[in-house]
């Protein structure tokens, strides 16, 4: 799935494990409950995309691009509150 295109879609609940999402561009997407484990996400674009929840321990995000907002999701396995 190299360098796929994901454009104004929900991919809820979508399950990439294992994926190499590598150049991939998720424009606009819903990914609540998505599942990213042991996928290849370097020079993944997840800019414009919201509910993207991952465990950078778990993947390879070398160079992937998130917003502001979407980089919280990074921290979602630490349980830890953001103000």
């Amino acid at each position: 799935m190299k360098k796929t295109s994901f454009v104004d879609c929900s991919l809820r609940e979508a399950d990439f494990t294992e994926a190499d999402l590598t150049m991939a561009v998720f424009d606009k997407c819903n990914l609540y409950n998505a599942i990213f484990y042991h996928t290849l996400l370097e020079k993944t674009d997840f800019s414009t995309s919201i509910n993207i929840i991952l465990d950078p321990e778990k993947n390879r995000i070398k160079k992937a691009r998130f917003s502001a907002e979407g980089a919280l999701g990074l921290l979602a396995k630490y349980n830890i509150e953001i103000v």
